[in-house]
């Protein structure tokens, strides 16, 4: 294996690993991470499979974890019955839009929680405090995201993006 090729493998490790201490489970964050440090952001499931020597088997079941949360998606192979898998250049922006839907749940679940509970009772209070920090945290994300559009814009601009 030629330096730079092992280089990039001890990467796609080292950054895998920092994804299974962040709660990812160890298959995906390999395949996940294989998939960022790829040049086209675009492999196939035999090449993971060869890449990271894993069976066909491991590449599937990370791969059904990887597109429900949305990290990854699926497309056919122009001209082949083959899969191949994509990341995309702004997976985390994406992620974080998708979070929306997640935390505007929670917070209705959460405020349906604290009207059983009893509004006036500690579990009440807990629940009513947590809906409201959700409730904060989505709308500092919705500015967060906004000026990140900003900035991301700017950068093109000027010719600094993503090399």
């Amino acid at each position: 294996m030629a330096e730079r090729d092992q280089e990039k493998a001890d990467f796609v490790e080292r950054f895998a690993a920092d994804l299974v201490v962040a709660g990812m489970a160890r298959m995906p964050a390999r395949i996940f991470s294989c998939l960022m440090a790829e040049e086209s952001g675009v492999l196939t499931s035999a090449e993971l499979s060869e890449r990271l020597r894993i069976s066909p088997a491991a590449v599937s079941g990370a791969m059904r974890y990887l597109t429900q949360v949305g990290l990854v998606s699926k497309e056919r192979e122009p001209g082949s019955r083959r899969d191949r898998y994509r990341v995309l250049n702004d997976v985390w922006f994406e992620s974080l839009t998708r979070r929306d839907e997640i935390i505007v749940r929670w917070i209705r679940v959460l405020k349906d929680g604290e009207s059983v509970v009893g509004a006036g009772t500690a579990a009440g209070r807990r629940l009513a405090e947590s809906a409201e920090f959700f409730e904060f945290m989505i709308d500092e994300l919705h500015g967060m995201l906004g000026r990140w559009r900003v900035e991301r814009a700017r950068r093109d601009a000027a010719g600094e993006g993503a090399h």
